[in-house]
């Protein structure tokens, strides 16, 4: 499964998190620690969804930019 991942620059580190995956995010001190991270947090999120029997979302959030004049 491919899910949608919105990254954010913060003041102390990055972020990450799932919007079809509510709950599941992750931070980093650099964009590289932040994307393992978020792919560790995603297959754990996935394992605890199994573990309580319930159905995996699919993916269907994407992402895409918009350019507006400045």
């Amino acid at each position: 499964m491919r899910y949608a991942v919105v990254y954010e620059r913060t003041k102390e580190n990055f972020s990450a998190y799932v919007p079809d995956l509510p709950g599941c995010i992750a931070t980093g001190e650099t964009p590289d620690e932040v994307k393992r991270n978020i792919r560790e947090a995603i297959v754990f999120h996935i394992e605890g969804i199994r573990l309580e029997n319930l159905s995996i979302p699919e993916p269907s959030a994407w992402s895409d930019t918009v350019e507006v004049p400045a």
